[in-house]
């Protein structure tokens, strides 16, 4: 079975069963045969558009609903299942708890920063904003110029589609922490 009859397989059956539904009853509906959708159900066809449209059509859901993967609601990221992305002589660590997802358009990074960090960013996108919040420890963003001076708790929102940087000074003994959500 190809993948995406299994995706249509897994998805038809879980809203089958979440709305308790016999097969009779959604062949009723769909005016797809009850082989048929036992058959799409257990992977051992694999539907036409116009099948899945009749299903979709039927069971008044979008068509995405039994095509796309599921994505379970809850995520949980552990620190231990991250590899950091090193700079400035492994003065900065980019940790990306949630990579981009073209569709949702965002990605979510962990930034921690030693003593003497600086990193300067290429701007992004048209468009694209950063929304940067110091956790623990100090550090200075720079954008357009101007230097902005954060401290634990401080939040920072700016256009990223221009140069932009992260720095801390060279006295600064203790790690600087951030989490920063860019928007694209």
């Amino acid at each position: 079975m190809d993948d995406i009859s299994q995706v249509i397989a897994g998805n038809l059956k879980e809203l089958r069963e979440q709305r308790r539904l016999s097969l009779d009853r959604v062949a009723e509906l769909t005016g797809v045969s009850k082989s048929m959708l036992g058959q799409i159900e257990r992977g051992e066809s694999n539907p036409t558009i116009q099948t899945i449209w009749k299903m979709a059509n039927g069971l008044k859901v979008s068509l995405t609903t039994l095509i796309d993967r599921n994505t379970p609601e809850t995520v949980v990221v552990k620190r231990s299942t991250v590899s950091p992305a090193g700079g400035n002589d492994g003065k900065i660590q980019i940790y990306p708890v949630f990579p981009f997802d073209p569709e949702k358009r965002f990605e979510v990074i962990n930034l921690e920063l030693s003593s003497g960090a600086y990193s300067p960013s290429e701007p992004h996108a048209d468009g694209a904003e950063e929304y940067l919040m110091v956790l623990e420890g100090d550090m200075n963003v720079t954008v357009g110029g101007e230097v902005y001076a954060l401290e634990a708790g401080d939040a920072i929102r700016y256009r990223a589609d221009q140069s932009h940087a992260y720095s801390r000074s060279d006295e600064a003994p203790t790690l600087t922490k951030a989490c920063m959500v860019i928007v694209y």
